[in-house]
């Protein structure tokens, strides 16, 4: 068994379940839509894929950089910031195009109060730190 104190090596399991079940997870995220976002490296150039909980409304995607309350942005905000023409998986679908786009003021507090709503543990996430967690739609190209 793999050491799932490393973030990577939960990555890894987070992936295979997800694609192993069209999209679906179980554990912390059990029930909750899930999408695998592709991003390249903003600094090495590496493809990546990072699982990440997200909010459906209608066509469009929203991801959240929560890191889990950390001090500091998940490495794939600043990857898609920089590189924001990309793909994801949800559900059984791969390689959907999308463009990702950081919501700003209103936009983003309604989208962040309905996450928080859904899924409580993104207000603990909000008051273990000081930043502002950003919210990113993730818009089908």
């Amino acid at each position: 068994m793999s050491d799932t104190s490393d973030p990577n090596d939960w990555n890894a399991q987070v992936i295979a379940e997800f694609r192993d079940n069209d999209g679906k997870v179980g554990g912390p995220f059990e029930g909750a839509p899930m999408v695998l976002l592709h991003h390249e490296g903003a600094r090495s150039g590496t493809e990546r894929v990072t699982p990440l909980m997200a909010q459906v409304d209608g066509d469009t995607l929203y991801v959240f950089a929560s890191k889990g309350g950390a001090p500091d942005n998940p490495d794939w905000y600043h990857n898609v910031k920089a590189n924001p023409d990309t793909t994801i998986e949800f559900g059984p679908d791969a390689d959907i195009a999308v463009h990702v786009v950081e919501l700003e003021d209103g936009e983003r507090d309604r989208v962040w109060e309905a996450q928080k709503a859904a899924w409580p543990q993104f207000a603990g996430y909000e008051e273990a730190t000081d930043r502002t967690i950003p919210v990113l739609a993730l818009h089908r190209r």
